[in-house]
């Protein structure tokens, strides 16, 4: 199982350094010395520890739907022309982007800084890894 360093661990949960430390501090997280004597955290902690902290913006559609990879955020940007916009959200601080019909947006009234659900269903979901090979 592969060990990250608190640096690492901090950007993967979307938090400081300090942050981390202070859940280490507390015993809210389990971490070790490596050979070198850093701090780091164990992979599958790590992943448990993450999906306990994790708190969902809830939908505010109100909408029931098959598809469950769905991402509140606020629309960043807007892109248009005559047939065709790009819409890009940021949920979660993940960035989203969407391409859809000028016409869509405009139904919606998508624009910077609203409030928007991103629902993806796809039968195709690629993982990569770090220095995999194929």
């Amino acid at each position: 199982m592969p060990h990250f360093r608190i640096r690492e661990a901090a950007g993967l949960l979307g938090v400081s350094d300090d942050t981390v430390r202070r859940w280490v501090d507390a015993g809210d997280l389990a971490a070790s010395a490596d050979d070198a004597g850093r701090k780091v955290v164990d992979g599958a902690e790590l992943a448990r520890f993450a999906v306990a902290q994790s708190h969902p913006t809830p939908d505010p559609s109100g909408v029931a739907r098959s598809a469950r990879n769905r991402f509140v955020g606020i629309v960043t940007g807007v892109v248009s022309d005559a047939v065709m916009s790009q819409v890009e959200m940021l949920c979660g601080g993940q960035r989203v982007v969407s391409l859809m019909s000028t016409e869509a947006v405009r139904e919606l009234r998508l624009e910077p800084g609203s409030l928007a659900v991103a629902v993806v269903k796809a039968t195709t979901v690629i993982v990569e890894t770090p220095g995999g090979t194929a």
